[in-house]
């Protein structure tokens, strides 16, 4: 969405509001298995003493999976984003830095670019997620799994000293 701000682009105190609904596609991930509705931004662009400030509340309700265990479950995202908009952006050191496109900005693609950045690396159902044995695949949430320890290959050798020792 490109929002006009020739409006407060000279005038410092004023500002523009703005809503808006992000690319659900833009915003795809691994782990994610779908969104809710849609993914939503509510904010104000306002010109503090000549800079540009993008505001932006973002709502989406999402399902994800569980990195542990696999599991499909519930994520709500409602993170607050601020940015600064500004004409010569490229030259910019701070990520939080976006440019203007001439009199305007398109701020969808500033906020999606703020949620991408923001987005979790990994998702738990909970944290404390025992995943899955890596012998048969059991969820281990839900009880063990009944496989026996795995040897170390580096110590079969001395297993097999102990058994000898416990024949005697």
């Amino acid at each position: 969405m490109i929002l006009d701000l020739h409006e407060i682009i000279e005038v410092p105190g004023r500002s523009v509001s703005f809503r808006c609904e992000l690319d659900r596609e833009r915003l795809a991930f691994p782990g994610l298995v779908a969104f809710a509705g849609p993914v939503t931004a509510e904010g104000t662009v306002k010109n503090a003493a000549g800079v540009l400030e993008l505001t932006a509340d973002v709502r989406a309700d999402m399902t994800v999976l569980c990195d542990r265990c696999g599991r499909p479950f519930e994520k709500r995202l409602a993170p607050r984003y601020t940015a600064t908009l500004q004409a010569d952006a490229e030259d910019a050191d701070s990520e939080n830095v976006f440019p203007l496109e001439g009199d305007g900005a398109d701020v969808s693609d500033v906020i999606e670019t703020c949620l991408i950045l923001d987005m979790d690396q990994k998702f738990l159902c909970r944290d404390d997620c025992k995943g899955l044995c890596p012998v048969c695949g059991k969820d281990l949430n839900d009880g063990p799994c009944g496989c026996k320890k795995q040897i170390d290959p580096r110590m079969a050798a001395l297993g097999q000293l102990l058994d000898d020792i416990q024949e005697v």
